[in-house]
């Protein structure tokens, strides 16, 4: 990491220092196995069904996937949702998303379904698609922006023509058993659940229609589900020591990961993902293979693919700065719209925010010890691959409190960090 100055011995005595050590190795793991957030306590992404009409065999059906996390988004490759039809059900057309297998459709002479799969798996459409096969909300590869971050990017809409269902409220069976990628593992999805039918309001505003039919179904998130190993780990320095608490060692695991070791002033064009760039990579661990879209790592000691560092910067006598630096170090993956909570005591005190973008999150009346911070749009929403360019950083300017406020016991450095949702 750049710049990294010194960090928290001074007024800091070696037990409350150890404690910092084990919360840098811990901080990814404490609370992960649960799908309730404190942070977040009523995030979840909730998939609604919308039955506008029926036809002669069955029903045509929008489907919306809304994502009510705060700071939780769906990255690239995107969202896959799947079910199973409950009864005999096969999809005759689809706008806005497509099945992944057509399945068997053998029975059929003439007109062939979309998918006749029993347990269908549905991806977005790329942007880019004819304007016949997208409908509003679609077609963006699967991305969703955290809610908290972006509330008009946080919803996926596809249409979906049903056949071989019933075509009537009391017929037409629900799907069970859904589930949710996003992209990867980490939600639970519950059964879908019948509920008042949607009333829609049309483009002038004066007439009010209704789904004929509407299901809802809730997935939450949890990030021992998502992964074994935590996937973000954090540092910490301060400008009144000379020491720096780094991540763990193995803070995210080490065994059977494939790292690249790095050489800046190698004149090698080529890095291990197989891209031009200036950071060369000299020798990797491991078999690799350069279609793969398996991480692969700088090698660290932490081997974690994002680290968070937290700098106590300067200490003014009615405020103090911390910058905060976030360094990738997966050569394969570009964190686009990218998210970073802090949890601190003294965030309720925030004065000015340098080059990220930020919101405050209050999960409990009035308690504001929390932000979010987010890339501006088109300058650094987008976390570069591991490389020069791999990394995101701003400073934080803010007020003291007086009655509270010390540097004693390791006070300036955050609770919680979160980088994309991950503890």
């Amino acid at each position: 990491m750049q710049a990294l100055a010194r960090v928290v011995t001074m007024e800091l005595p070696h037990a409350a220092l150890a404690l910092i050590v084990a919360a840098a190795a811990t901080l990814s793991v404490a609370g992960s196995s649960l799908a309730y957030d404190p942070l977040d306590p009523n995030g979840n992404i909730t998939i609604k069904w919308d039955v506008l009409s029926w036809t002669p065999d069955g029903y045509v059906v929008t489907v919306t996937i809304n994502n009510f996390q705060t700071y939780r988004q769906i990255m690239a490759p995107g969202w896959t949702v799947g079910w199973t039809w409950a009864k005999r059900e096969v999809i005759w057309s689809m706008v806005g998303a497509q099945a992944t297998e057509q399945g068997d459709c053998s029975k059929f002479k003439a007109n062939l379904p979309h998918s006749c799969k029993r347990t269908p798996a549905v991806v977005d459409l790329l942007p880019g698609v004819p304007y016949n096969q997208q409908i509003a909300n679609c077609c963006r590869g699967g991305v969703v922006s955290a809610y908290g971050q972006d509330p008009s990017g946080a919803v996926s809409s596809f249409q979906v023509s049903v056949g071989q269902a019933g075509t009537t409220n009391r017929t037409v069976k629900v799907p069970k058993n859904f589930t949710l990628l996003g992209p990867g593992p980490g939600y639970t999805c519950g059964p879908a659940k019948v509920v008042p039918s949607t009333v829609f309001l049309t483009a002038d505003h004066r007439r009010k229609t209704q789904a004929l039919m509407t299901w809802n179904v809730t997935c939450t998130y949890s990030q021992h589900l998502a992964s074994k190993y935590p996937t973000c780990c954090v540092s910490f320095s301060s400008f009144y020591n000379d020491t720096i608490v780094p991540c763990a060692k193995c803070a995210c695991g080490c065994e059977h990961k494939t790292c690249a070791r790095s050489e800046p002033d190698s004149k090698r064009l080529m890095s291990a993902s197989g891209k031009s760039s200036a950071h060369a990579v000299t020798a990797v661990r491991g078999h690799v293979n350069r279609q793969s879209a398996a991480p692969l790592l700088q090698c660290t000691t932490h081997m974690c693919p994002v680290r968070v560092h937290w700098h106590v910067k300067l200490n003014y006598h009615d405020y103090w700065r911390a910058k905060v630096t976030v360094t990738n170090f997966n050569y394969r993956t570009n964190y686009t719209g990218w998210t970073l909570v802090a949890q601190h005591p003294n965030l309720d005190n925030i004065t000015e925010v340098f080059s990220f973008d930020y919101k405050p999150v209050v999960s409990y009346g009035s308690i504001n010890d929390t932000a979010l911070f987010y890339g501006m749009k088109f300058f650094n929403d987008q976390l570069m691959e591991a490389g020069p360019y791999g990394n995101v950083q701003s400073e934080v300017l803010m007020r003291k409190d007086a009655s509270t406020f010390t540097f004693r016991q390791g006070w300036a450095f955050p609770r919680k960090i979160y980088f994309n949702g991950d503890e």
